[in-house]
């Protein structure tokens, strides 16, 4: 699918630890995203001041500044550590900021990092709460489990797995701003009896 207009890739980094496998999958993420013609933006919630939600103080700390940059989307990556067989409480608390406004129709990827063994809990949770939001969830996620053998200076060091990372990014820019299922072009007959 070739890129007419300039897409834009906005990544929520839910990892806190300085050193993170999660941002730097998540960086390689963005970078395949860029090389497929789109503009990017890695959200480091670690940086934003987002304290826990609170229904009457909506636009607590960076929340508006948070929402403003998911909004700017045309697809979004969520990536996340897995704790405690989910996503992390930063991620949580920045998607209770955005709501149908940053997500409804919004194409989003998944991207789950594991100390441990594969993620598929938290992949699980990231799919639901995007579907709650009414955004268009991509069939291609990525796990990457004992992260601290995969990755070697920075970089992946799994050559699968750095290629699943590179598709992620390209089916997001190939598939941002997904509007409805494609048309169906041919319908099955149905045989009848006689």
């Amino acid at each position: 699918m070739d890129v007419t207009d300039s897409e834009h890739i906005v990544a929520l980094c839910g990892s806190q630890r300085e050193g993170s496998y999660t941002r730097q999958a998540l960086e390689r993420t963005l970078s395949a995203a860029a090389s497929s013609g789109a503009t990017t933006d890695l959200v480091d919630l670690a940086a934003l001041d987002l304290p826990v939600f609170d229904p009457d103080r909506p636009d607590a700390g960076d929340a508006t500044e948070l929402r403003r940059r998911v909004r700017e989307a045309d697809a979004i990556v969520l990536g996340t550590p897995m704790y405690h067989g989910s996503y992390s409480s930063v991620l949580k608390t920045a998607l209770d900021y955005c709501g149908f406004d940053e997500f409804e129709g919004t194409v989003v990827g998944l991207l789950v990092v594991s100390g441990g063994g594969f993620p598929t809990p938290a992949l699980e949770h990231l799919r639901s709460v995007s579907r709650a939001l009414d955004a268009w969830v991509l069939p291609r996620q990525v796990a990457i489990p004992t992260a601290h053998d995969a990755f070697e200076d920075g970089c992946l060091t799994d050559e699968a797995l750095a290629e699943r990372v590179d598709a992620l990014g390209a089916d997001l820019v190939a598939y941002a701003g997904v509007e409805s299922y494609p048309e169906t072009t041919t319908a099955c007959a149905v045989p009848t009896a006689d």
